[in-house]
């Protein structure tokens, strides 16, 4: 069957819509938006934050009202020829006062606020599948506590004195202490114990997640939870009573891991020489062991990797070849820019896979 004719335009919506569906499982207008660049993920995590800066997010939507118009009925189309299934999402957030309800437009327009709460998923899932689906898009999102970074701040509601390492929580873009947030009779638990702090969580009828703002990385990173005392002792006694079990269930989910990488490194290594069959067999595996490790980032462990996709493969046998069998490192240690020294490296990159491509 002949693939539908896509404009360009029209065939962008169409790939960032499918990118979002196949990554999360369902896929909304402002999903799309943002994966098609239109909308900050920034400015969408602000306005789930309740930040006054993007309090009308329809207003951060970088797109002229013609192509406003025409994302809308490509993607419409799009999700009707794929036959797929509406699934209303609540877009809320946690605040010191319950749940509260976000809105996308300025005025609250109820025909406009259900299409971009409408979400898109595969009609063939199962009913259980669907049920975990919209309890996730139905899911508030965690109360965030940050841990100040800077020196001067006071709480915005009693003025105490917010220094360097408090924690406190931002309201209406506002500071507040934890003792104003209600937050005070919780405990923190650092992160590092995975079934401690999900067991925590499970048991705490009110709980916030820690951030700090990274300089170097640029990002806010979890330090770990608030939880009620009584939440972490519950949850220390469960995990000192099948902490013996759950050792053995790792040792068990480590060799199983095992196991998978080394059919996955093997696979990896057959697709290699497949594309490549004058590559030496032990440079070949070489090379799929090097890009397919586990939790790497590389491309062997992308889920074009993992599907042995044919440009995953060719990335990694030709950055390979590029460090391996060129002057590249060297140019680089040297200072040449990072382009200047591939360009300067491509025909003897180009020889190379020549002769691997070759029988």
């Amino acid at each position: 069957m002949a693939e539908p004719f896509y404009s360009n335009f029209q065939k962008r919506v169409v790939q960032a819509a499918e990118a979002v569906l196949k990554r999360t499982g369902s896929v909304g207008p402002l999903e799309l938006f943002q994966q098609m660049g239109l909308l900050q993920p920034v400015h969408f995590e602000g306005w789930r934050k309740g930040n006054e800066h993007y309090r009308v997010l329809e207003s951060c939507i970088q797109v002229g009202a013609e192509k406003f118009q025409k994302t809308i009925q490509y993607f419409e189309a799009w999700a009707k020829d794929r036959n797929l299934r509406p699934i209303e999402a609540a877009y809320t957030r946690r605040g010191p006062g319950g749940v509260e309800e976000l809105r996308v437009t300025e005025h609250g327009d109820p025909q406009w606020e259900k299409f971009y709460r409408r979400h898109y998923a595969p009609a063939d899932l199962s009913k259980k599948k669907t049920e975990r689906l919209a309890g996730k898009l139905n899911r508030p999102p965690d109360l965030v506590v940050f841990e100040k970074v800077g020196e001067e701040g006071n709480c915005s509601e009693c003025g105490t004195e917010l220094a360097k390492g408090n924690l406190l929580l931002m309201e209406k873009n506002q500071p507040l202490c934890l003792t104003c947030a209600d937050l005070d009779r919780l405990v923190f638990l650092p992160a590092g114990d995975a079934a401690l702090s999900r067991r925590a969580r499970k048991h705490s009828p009110l709980s916030a997640v820690v951030v700090r703002f990274s300089p170097a990385r640029k990002r806010y990173e979890r330090q770990g939870l608030l939880v009620p005392e009584s939440a972490l002792a519950k949850a220390e006694e469960e995990c000192a009573d099948d902490a013996p079990a759950r050792a053995a269930a790792r040792v068990q989910a480590a060799f199983v891991r095992q196991e998978d990488d080394r059919e996955f490194i093997a696979a990896l290594t057959r697709e290699i020489l497949g594309r490549y069959p004058g590559c030496p067999p032990e440079e070949a595996g070489r090379i799929a062991a090097h890009t397919g490790l586990r939790s790497s980032g590389r491309v062997g462990r992308s889920s074009a990797g993992c599907a042995l996709e044919a440009r995953a493969v060719e990335l990694a046998v030709s950055a390979h070849v590029r460090h391996e069998h060129t002057n590249y490192d060297a140019l680089l240690m040297r200072g040449t820019n990072r382009l200047d020294a591939r360009e300067l490296v491509r025909e003897k990159m180009d020889r190379v896979l020549a002769k691997w491509s070759s029988a």
